[in-house]
């Protein structure tokens, strides 16, 4: 992948790291983005809420390369096109995706889980027997503190339990030097002490990197005080603070069911 540097260079000296413009993706005349246009900016935590169908999974999966859609453009940084790029290259770019379900290496240590995640050579075995520098030891430890694992650092991840293997997969996502993150419904299963730690990561993400959160806990999203975008058949129907979203008449009428 040849990508100009100059393209991604000025990301952190403007606002804006990712633009969608006009972005419709149809399935079987089914429209699950219907011209959707949002930017999300540099160092931002931003939560996406909306009902089922409402086209959250789909626009993921338009930002991170595996679906293409019908019109539009999506532009990360300064001018680069994503839609140019495949799943692999846009990952390798600096976006990174974490899923409902935690995925780990469930006979593995914590620790291990990490590094797994660091390598850049992911042939298994040799991955695993590889020497670590310092640098890269530092990452893992400054990684588990953040996810507040440092204490499990060998323990196998299968132990662990739901809220701390979200944690686990949220801190190999970090392993990867992700410039956006895309985070779906982190919260759920959680118990309240998980959730309150799970926004504190959040929040401290968000101080080096973009950070997307889709989410349907209400009292959580409004806990973490970010930008809300609320989408409606495909299309952003309303965006704000939480405050203003609850009092939006549309998103009351549409969303909250009132």
């Amino acid at each position: 992948m040849n990508i100009n540097p100059d393209f991604i260079g000025s990301i952190e000296k403007g606002n804006r790291i990712l633009l969608l413009d006009g972005v419709t993706v149809s399935f079987d005349g089914f429209k699950a983005l219907n011209s959707l246009s949002l930017t999300i900016d540099y160092k931002e935590l931003r939560c996406v809420i909306g009902a089922n169908g409402a086209g959250k999974s789909t626009m993921m999966d338009v930002i991170t390369g595996k679906t293409k859609p019908d019109c539009g453009q999506v532009i990360f940084g300064k001018a680069v096109n994503l839609l140019e790029l495949d799943e692999p290259s846009i990952a390798e770019l600096g976006i990174g995706r974490k899923f409902q379900k935690p995925t780990v290496f469930a006979n593995h240590t914590v620790f291990e889980n990490l590094e797994l995640s660091m390598q850049e050579d992911k042939r298994f075995f040799k991955t695993l027997f590889a020497k670590l520098k310092s640098f890269q030891k530092d990452k893992i430890e400054e990684t588990m503190k953040l996810t507040g694992l440092h204490d499990y650092a060998f323990k196998e991840a299968g132990t662990l339990s739901h809220g701390q293997k979200q944690w686990l997969e949220i801190g190999m996502l970090i392993m990867q030097n992700p410039k956006i993150m895309l985070v779906d419904e982190p919260v759920a299963g959680m118990t309240p002490q998980e959730v309150e730690k799970t926004g504190e990561i959040l929040q401290e993400l968000a101080k080096e990197h973009s950070v997307i959160v889709v989410e349907h806990d209400m009292e959580f999203i409004r806990s973490l005080a970010s930008k809300v975008t609320v989408l409606y058949e495909g299309s952003v129907l309303a965006e704000g603070s939480m405050q203003n979203i609850q009092n939006n008449e549309k998103v009351r009428k549409v969303y909250l069911g009132e």
